[in-house]
């Protein structure tokens, strides 16, 4: 147990692993699913990780400088870590998000003293749900701030520090939480650096462990798999339909197809079964896992991460 911590960006991390036997019984599937609860970190996900890895390596270079502003493009779990660490830092913060992600994540973001700048969706989208070309958009918008505000860039895609969050900690607590019995992992990938980070950390703890990506149905590039709809999907964060620059290939064992409804259904029975009250992408990784050990992960271990709050979908369709 972490004892009296003096900054909340030090509550960051160390969070529970859970064996999800209701769910695998539900499924009627042999094997274990051990799940990182990551929507458990002060910011109710993930990025809470790499935001504080991206922040503190990049004030230990002096890249970034005290008081300066730090800029990011974000879905809101990114930008939601960055408010948190920013703000017990002293650096101001500015969250540029598309308006087809779900509303309560600005919300939470401004409430955490950000400054958020909503993107308007290309013409081709469908409200809340976020393509590739809507990434786009905030990526301008990201770049021309940056410039006139002269802020640092925590680009959660290309620094090397959004992955090596996972590389240093996640993975190496989902090892020691499962004693290294892990088989396998899955992750479906936003940013990429939480599927890089732990498969390159888990394959060097034991190089049989095997990696598979999940996507959505919808924008599966890494099965090589046509664009369909448009890439349309309701997996807020994840599955741009990009060739991402943080991703090794050669890590990749297999991937994996999961559609909005097997997503969607899977997080709710997540929370109905497990207790879990977890986002869509945390039923795609469930989801994911649940088709593996149908099939080639039979009777085997499968790490993955529960990436962020229920909460942060309450707008939605979701629940």
């Amino acid at each position: 147990m972490k004892k009296l911590i003096d900054n909340i960006y030090d509550a960051i991390g160390e969070t529970p692993m859970l064996r999800l036997s209701r769910i695998t019984k539900h499924y009627g599937v042999e094997g274990n699913i051990f799940a990182k609860l990551e929507y458990l970190n002060p910011g109710f996900s993930k990025k809470d990780r790499p935001a504080l890895q991206m922040i503190e390596e990049a004030e230990a270079s002096g890249e970034l400088k005290l008081g300066q502003t730090v800029i990011e493009l974000t879905s809101g779990n990114t930008g939601t870590g960055l408010s948190i660490v920013c703000q017990a830092k002293g650096h101001p913060f500015i969250a540029c998000m598309s308006e087809g992600n779900s509303m309560e994540r600005a919300k939470m973001m401004r409430a955490l003293g950000a400054e958020v700048v909503i993107v308007p969706q290309a013409m081709t989208s469908v409200k809340g749900q976020v393509s590739g070309e809507d990434l786009k958009l905030v990526e301008q918008t990201t770049q021309k701030l940056a410039r006139e505000r002269d802020a640092f860039r925590a680009d959660q895609f290309k620094l090397d520090s959004s992955y090596r969050a996972h590389f240093f900690h996640t993975a190496v607590e989902m090892w020691e939480q499962s004693d290294g019995q892990i088989d396998c992992f899955v992750d479906i990938v936003g940013s990429g650096g939480t599927f890089e980070g732990c498969a390159e950390k888990l394959k060097e703890l034991n190089g049989s462990i095997r990696c598979y990506i999940a996507e959505p149905e919808n924008a599966a590039i890494y099965a090589g798999y046509p664009i369909t709809n448009n890439g349309r999907h309701k997996v807020q964060g994840c599955g741009y339909a990009l060739d991402l620059p943080k991703i090794n290939k050669n890590l990749i064992d297999g991937c994996i197809q999961v559609t909005d409804n097997e997503a969607c259904e899977t997080a709710r029975d997540l929370a109905r079964l497990e207790g879990t009250f977890v986002g869509i992408s945390s039923g795609a990784n469930v989801s994911a896992a649940i088709k593996l050990l149908r099939d080639r992960e039979r009777g085997n271990n499968i790490a993955l991460t529960l990436n962020d709050s229920g909460l942060k979908y309450l707008s939605t369709d979701l629940f």
